[in-house]
């Protein structure tokens, strides 16, 4: 008897078993995902710019897309994606009802930095000095001034805003800043004319306040030539109910 010689053979080793099931269910809800993350950051845009706790929401998201893309090396279940998918979405939905509940922060400022639009007025009583010659100055700029210029400081001279007018006059405006019983008097207007055309060589002369003019004060303007504007003018002026004051004469509401 022939013994013939038996070959040995390799063990295989057997790999981990390729799960079509957890794969395709894996790669459904990534691209749901990436989908539904494309419309809420199309419809989301400027709600965003408002708000940045949504770009938390966004992340939330990702982040848990990243943690489950990351584990593929673990052999994950169709249960378990599910699961963890469905956690992530619980907590970006609550993140994003938190943003929602959370009121919108107040305005820094009582008046923003763009030009006011006709039909706009500020809640001018709310202003400091600085920020109401500012917003004299928007004023200004809306109704066609050029070359406007805020200048109101120590030694201004009584000139707070200079520019020149849409048919070139050269605008010198004084802004009092007045509570509603300090009225501006006849003194302030005196000061105001003894250098606003010598000094700063004004073609129009112009008295802004948030209160009220003393009648020797209006008088006093009338004779000089200084336009007044009241807080009931500005008000009328700044809404676009009445011309410009450079444009209308001595100013009274």
């Amino acid at each position: 008897m022939v013994t013939m010689p038996q070959r040995r053979t390799r063990p295989t080793h057997c790999g981990r078993r390729f799960d079509l099931r957890a794969t395709a269910v894996f790669f459904g809800l990534l691209a749901t995902a990436l989908i539904a993350a494309g419309f809420a950051a199309r419809a989301l845009a400027p709600a965003v710019q408002r708000r940045p706790v949504w770009v938390v929401v966004l992340l939330c998201v990702a982040v848990a897309t990243l943690l489950a893309h990351g584990r593929r090396r673990r052999r994950l279940s169709a249960a378990r994606i599910a699961r963890r998918a469905g956690e992530a979405l619980e907590q970006a939905t609550t993140t994003a009802l938190d943003a929602l509940d959370t009121p919108a922060p107040a305005p820094a400022r009582a008046y923003d930095d763009g030009v006011q639009a006709p039909g706009e007025t500020y809640d001018y009583a709310l202003l400091d000095p600085d920020e109401f010659e500012a917003a004299i100055a928007e004023l200004c700029v809306r109704d066609g001034c050029t070359r406007v210029e805020v200048v109101g400081g120590a030694g201004d001279l009584g000139a707070d805003v200079t520019a020149l007018t849409p048919d070139g006059r050269r605008l010198v405006v004084q802004c009092k800043r007045y509570g509603d019983d300090n009225k501006v008097g006849s003194q302030d207007l005196q000061r105001f004319g003894g250098t606003c055309f010598t000094v700063h060589e004004a073609d129009v002369a112009l008295v802004v306040t948030t209160s009220d003019f003393t009648a020797p004060a209006v008088e006093y303007a009338e004779q000089c030539g200084i336009v007044c504007v009241n807080r009931d003018a500005l008000l009328a002026w700044s809404g676009g109910r009445a011309p410009e004051p450079w444009a209308a004469g001595v100013y009274e509401a």
